[in-house]
């Protein structure tokens, strides 16, 4: 019996028109996108309103392909738009047309408006559907993304002296040879004032540099001032009081940068961080999320700092959630969050409970841990905010609400990370970077509702139509 083969046939025109719905899956993230923009606001999205130049893609379709291409792993404009010709949902989303690379970057440069709003009308979108509870408990964390330049291009403060000193000392031995009579010839192609003009120019560069670290140091120096002579100014309180302060004085901030202070001449506002557990030093950024514990996975509220660390930042992320959309019980951060004053900061008024550790937990469980033990006894009510912390979670429910940190938002970064695949910044600047870090959090946040609703985004089932954004 001879073998039967499909007929492939490329070079036959359509004898109909084709209905471009035909070719989309009825059951397809798409579908919740587009039916979700169509229903925002257009006031906010920066057009040319004079109407004059060349017609304009409608901005509800340019963001629909922004999220769903970030929401699929594709951020770079050029891949954005090859995919409007590869990518059969792509074609979908703009209806056959194919904005270029240019036209993509600068709608995402310049919408930055648009792309905070369009993630609070999510927001509002998931509270009126009953998916993201009114109370209820947060979870905070960071992680580190690689910033659109190499560690290559850094420059120390200590390095950018010394380079400086050497390239002043060259520069004045090319003038006294361009001085001398019988100067020995250069190299073919090489000139005396191009060579003096170049080292002239990375001076330049390299002082700008060094101001720049120094204005960064004078910022931070002021605050450690005003805490240590607070500190100060506590101890010797106690002291008149007849009371021993505990521990050293504290030491007074130094005068001047370290000489390890960077900077990046491709984005000045990155900085060089430790890496995750491979404990690699990359250029990053310390983007921040924090997400809802009660069920959604939903990114509540999002911001990027260039901070290596976590201390300062347990304050600004929770307040980047709104509280129209959760009120706050309880926060969960890990041990790099942690500090007395910050816990403090955030329990004041007693309306909030923090579960952040106090040291670095192991990873798995040991043999003590599964088994059952009796709650600690409670510490005196005068006893440090570390010590009460340390007592929160060893006792049972202590231990069952941090759980959930690892349950929630460590998720999200792996989802983001992994299966969005976005691991580098594209824009360059705090600023810029701020504004991708927002669409991809709205990236993720319109998959995690459409697994959310499932088959209620169905085409024409109608989902929103009592909904107004």
């Amino acid at each position: 019996m001879s073998t039967r083969l499909i007929n492939v046939d490329r070079q036959t025109g359509m004898l109909l028109p084709p209905d471009m719905r035909d070719w989309v899956p009825e059951r397809h993230m798409v579908h919740f996108i587009l039916e979700a923009i169509e229903r925002l606001d257009l006031s906010c999205f920066r057009l040319n309103w004079r109407g004059t130049g060349n017609k304009q893609y409608p901005p509800s379709m340019m963001l629909a392909l922004l999220v769903y291409c970030y929401a699929t792993g594709r951020f770079g404009s050029r891949r954005i738009e090859e995919a409007s010709y590869s990518d059969l949902i792509v074609r979908y989303i703009c209806a056959n047309h194919h904005p270029d690379h240019d036209t993509i970057c600068a709608f995402r440069r310049k919408n930055d408006a648009l792309f905070r709003e369009m993630f609070v009308k999510v927001l509002a979108m998931a509270s009126e559907l009953g998916v993201l509870k009114k109370v209820g408990t947060i979870s905070v964390d960071g992680t580190k993304i690689h910033a659109n330049a190499s560690k290559h291009a850094a420059v120390s403060y200590k390095r950018a002296g010394e380079m400086i000193e050497h390239l002043q000392m060259e520069v004045e031995s090319l003038v006294k040879k361009a001085e001398q009579a019988d100067a020995v010839p250069l190299e073919e192609g090489l000139s005396i004032p191009d060579e003096i003009a170049r080292r002239k120019d990375r001076i330049a560069k390299l002082e700008k540099a060094k101001a720049v670290i120094e204005d960064r140091f004078d910022e931070i120096h002021k605050e450690k001032q005003a805490e240590y002579e607070a500190k100060m100014k506590s101890r010797q309180e106690s002291r008149r009081a007849g009371k021993k302060p505990g521990g050293r004085d504290p030491k007074p901030p130094k005068e001047e940068p370290e000489g390890k202070a960077q900077y990046n001449f491709t984005d000045p506002d990155s900085r060089i961080m430790k890496s995750g557990k491979s404990h690699a030093f990359e250029q990053s950024y310390n983007a921040q999320a924090v997400v809802d514990a009660e069920g959604s996975y939903l990114i509540l509220g999002q911001r990027v700092t260039n901070h290596s660390n976590d201390k300062q930042e347990l304050k600004p992320s929770v307040e980047t959630v709104d509280g129209e959309f959760r009120e706050v019980q309880e926060i969960l951060a890990d041990s790099g969050y942690f500090s007395e004053e910050a816990v403090t900061e955030m329990e004041e008024g007693g309306q909030v409970t923090v579960y952040a550790a106090v040291d670095r937990q192991a990873h798995g469980r040991t043999v003590e841990d599964l088994e059952m033990r009796a709650d600690p006894d409670p510490p005196d009510d005068d006893c440090s905010v570390i010590e009460k912390m340390r007592w929160r979670l060893q006792t049972q429910e202590g231990k069952e609400r941090y759980k959930l940190r690892k349950q929630t938002v460590e998720p999200v970064f792996g989802i983001i990370k992994q299966a969005m695949g976005f691991r580098q910044f594209n824009l360059r600047g705090s600023p810029k970077v701020t504004l991708e870090w927002n669409l991809v959090s709205l990236a993720y946040n319109m998959r995690r509702m459409f697994n959310l609703i499932g088959e209620k985004c169905l085409p024409d089932s109608g989902w929103l139509e009592n909904y107004a954004f």
